[in-house]
């Protein structure tokens, strides 16, 4: 069975950092490329950074300078620092594998896998 499965988000005050890990298991992820995305209450599933094959890395404007995504492909592993938290980060925050492309796109469609997300709450 292929699974992503989050971990690592909580409540935090603005200002304060969270590191989110995805693991996968079930087939190899080191051929995909690998996102995340985050929904907030009322809100569309957004991209919110992304990492190709190649450990290129792309970031929406609003987390750039903030969130830092990494990889560790022998551990089929996925990464998301956050520095510098806001109370307008809060949502649910997901990891995602798109197998058919290596380099990230921004659109959540593209992605064949999920996990089940990971609540962060940032208070002001």
């Amino acid at each position: 069975q292929v699974q992503l499965v989050e971990s690592g988000g909580g409540l935090v005050q603005a200002g304060g950092s969270l590191r989110l890990s995805c693991a996968g298991s079930g087939r190899t992820f080191s051929s995909d490329a690998m996102g995340w995305f985050r929904q907030a209450p009322g809100k569309e599933r957004e991209f919110v950074a992304g990492i190709s094959t190649a450990g290129s890395t792309f970031y929406a404007d609003s987390v750039k300078g903030r969130f830092i995504i990494s990889g560790d492909a022998a551990k089929n592993m996925v990464y998301l620092q956050m520095n510098s938290l806001k109370p307008e980060d809060t949502a649910v925050y997901y990891c995602a594998a798109d197998r058919k492309h290596s380099v990230p796109g921004r659109d959540e469609y593209e992605y064949e896998y999920w996990g089940q997300g990971t609540q962060v709450t940032v208070s002001s």
